[in-house]
């Protein structure tokens, strides 16, 4: 069988997946990076099948691959996660959530080989990163995900223990009452605890969104995958959290993050 490559440009990165001697390789780079990834992606592989898809694939098909077929990216970002589940003993029998957390965030049904998307959102990676810019001067994720791991986001969030005080509140005084509340601690708040609630938010929403929707497609199954969640433990922590919270199963796909890349290869 020839070696295939599937490619996912999307907003922020470029991820690649190749099959080489029946096996399958990851790679990533940022959008910055691209001009050099696709010329040494022709000089390794000059004569394979090159799928396409994300939101430059039209780009990178005009300027690198002419002769690539192009994939509808929420068809490849689901059958790629369907090839994960599989691989991880996952079953994929019954109605499931899929969510995405790339620069923003889309919310698939799925069902065995059938999906649809029925959510999306702009809260995502690129929420994170842009305001990690204005509040911490960085654009490195890592930077950005460490800081939000040394961070006390009670220190800027309102929490329900906050308004409670000294009486005991009715449901878990950590939750949060308000983000950013705390008006006037936040000049003298450290970046650690900004990055930290904000990072905090974006899990909540996230969470509150999955719950709307896993209720009105009555399923409890949760899948996440998405570029935001790779390396990023407090993200993965505070998702699994609220999700037990709200009484959902959720599971983590290992190499999510390159489902889009994964469905075009395997187109």
């Amino acid at each position: 069988m020839s070696n295939r490559v599937g490619i996912d440009a999307g907003g922020s990165l470029i991820k690649i997946a190749y099959e080489e001697d029946g096996r399958f390789h990851y790679r990533k780079h940022t959008i910055a990076e691209m001009d050099g990834t696709l010329n040494w992606l022709k000089t390794v592989f000059p004569n394979e099948m090159i799928s396409l898809t994300g939101g430059r694939a039209g780009i990178i098909k005009t300027r690198f691959f002419p002769e690539a077929e192009i994939v509808d990216e929420f068809s490849a970002a689901c059958d790629g996660a369907n090839y994960l589940m599989m691989q991880e003993g996952l079953s994929n029998a019954e109605n499931s959530l899929l969510i995405n957390i790339g620069t923003g965030t889309s919310w698939f049904k799925m069902n065995g080989e059938s999906y649809s998307r029925v959510l999306g959102s702009g809260i995502g990676g690129g929420t994170f990163m842009g305001m990690g810019k204005l509040l911490a001067d960085s654009s490195d994720f890592a930077t950005l995900v460490g800081l939000a791991a040394t961070g006390d986001k009670g220190n800027l969030d309102l929490l329900v223990k906050d308004i409670y005080h000294p009486e005991e509140p009715p449901i878990p005084g950590d939750l949060t009452a308000s983000n950013f509340a705390k008006t006037e601690e936040i000049n003298s708040s450290s970046t650690a605890d900004q990055m930290a609630s904000i990072l905090n938010m974006i899990a909540e929403t996230i969470t509150l969104l999955t719950l709307q929707t896993a209720t009105l497609h009555n399923t409890k199954k949760v899948i996440f995958i998405g570029s935001t969640l790779t390396g990023n433990k407090p993200l993965r922590n505070s998702l699994e959290f609220y999700c037990q919270m709200s009484g959902l199963d959720s599971y983590f796909l290992q190499n999510g993050e390159f489902s889009g890349s994964i469905g075009a290869l395997l187109k």
